[in-house]
């Protein structure tokens, strides 16, 4: 009974394409994960695509490439499938992009940016890659976006999920020590995409690891999400200068716009606001898993519930997409997905008064963030 059940299962992963179970974990548990070739870089580097599913027909699929989080499916109030975030069915396509856009990548070494690509750290500064202008942005011209990650399928009787490994060396991008990092996806049966890094260093160095998922809860390619109801837990954010470098400045979200206390239309104040793009303070500052915002889609009726260890949420909502991206689903247009990335805060190592980003050797840096999908 045995062989003739592994027969059909081979049969069944021949139907749906060049699929392989990674370990005899995801037979035992109705194989929840799945690994199929996804294609190869320019430089030849082969690219696989896993596919996680819970018992709810929830789908999240990832990348070794950037350890990116390629399409997330769920369903609608009609019971309906959809993906809820933006990206491509094929890894050309994301390779060709002309704009770099980070869709659904881990982020790194460093997250948002750091001001004239420079900081101190133990007396010595260090010079980096600048990308955006003098700045850097998002860890710089390659970032561990652009790199292969190790993957790994994990026993978990549970859930589903992978573990995504990278080396990065030390300098690369100029930034100092041998930094080993790692992020597991794990697809549970609650319809959580639960994210948990972790990382370590010979040499002091500084961390800032996030994922830039980017969210349509109407659909990827469905339109904007200029409806969707947002609401963050923050009761400040960090100022920023014409260049997206904080000043330095913790400004109070009271009597101002910025403020998202409470569910707010996204609509509401983009224009004003300049279209946020901006890091939220969140008022869980104690390393605790904690909400932090709060999104739901009128059309489809789905709520995204994001909670993370984090002290910052970076929301962007897609400002710079124009229409010139077709992805899953259809175009990609300005405002066309919210992005929120749990973070320290961007600057971090040239703001004494801001979290700590410093990583010395024999610590642990430890990282958790949830994405939570209901139906309301």
């Amino acid at each position: 009974m045995r062989i003739l059940y592994l027969l059909l299962f081979g049969l069944l992963l021949n139907i749906l394409g060049d699929g392989k179970v990674m370990s005899m974990q995801s037979v035992s548990s109705m194989q929840k994960v799945i690994s199929t070739p996804f294609g190869k870089t320019k430089h030849g580097e082969s690219v696989e695509l896993f596919t996680l599913t819970n018992s709810k027909g929830t789908i999240a699929k990832i990348m070794t490439y950037g350890a990116t989080l390629t399409e997330l499916w769920t369903h609608d109030k009609n019971g309906k499938l959809i993906d809820i975030v933006l990206g491509f069915d094929n890894f050309k396509d994301y390779e060709q992009l002309v704009q770099r856009t980070y869709f659904g990548s881990t982020v790194g070494r460093y997250a948002n940016r750091i001001g004239e690509a420079k900081f101190s750290l133990d007396g010595k500064e260090y010079k980096l890659s600048p990308n955006n202008g003098q700045n850097m942005l998002h860890g710089g011209a390659q970032g561990f976006d652009t790199r292969i990650w190790q993957a790994e399928i994990l026993p978990n009787k549970d859930s589903a999920s992978v573990k995504f490994s990278y080396l990065s060396k030390d300098m690369e991008e100029g930034f100092p020590g041998n930094f080993n990092c790692s992020v597991i996806y794990t697809l549970t049966d609650n319809n959580e995409l639960k994210l948990e890094y972790e990382a370590k260093t010979d040499k002091p160095t500084v961390v800032n690891l996030t994922n830039h998922a980017y969210f349509n809860l109407s659909g990827a390619g469905n339109g904007t999400i200029l409806d969707h109801l947002m609401q963050i837990n923050a009761d400040a954010y960090t100022e920023v200068n014409d260049q997206y470098i904080p000043t330095g400045k913790i400004i109070n979200v009271t009597g101002n716009l910025f403020d998202l206390r409470q569910a707010t239309r996204i609509e509401k104040n983009i224009e004003a606001t300049k279209g946020y793009d901006v890091n939220y303070v969140l008022q869980s500052q104690d390393g605790k898993l904690a909400q932090a915002a709060i999104v739901y889609s009128p059309q489809t009726q789905i709520e995204l519930e994001v909670l993370t260890t984090e002290p910052g949420l970076q929301f962007y909502p897609s400002v710079y997409l124009n229409g010139s991206i077709q992805g899953i689903g259809g175009v990609y247009p300005k405002y066309g997905a919210f992005c929120l990335e749990a973070q320290h805060y961007p600057d971090s190592p040239n703001h004494d008064n801001f979290p700590s980003t410093i990583l010395r050797t024999g610590q642990i840096y430890t990282q958790t963030t949830v994405y939570k999908l209901k139906q309301k």
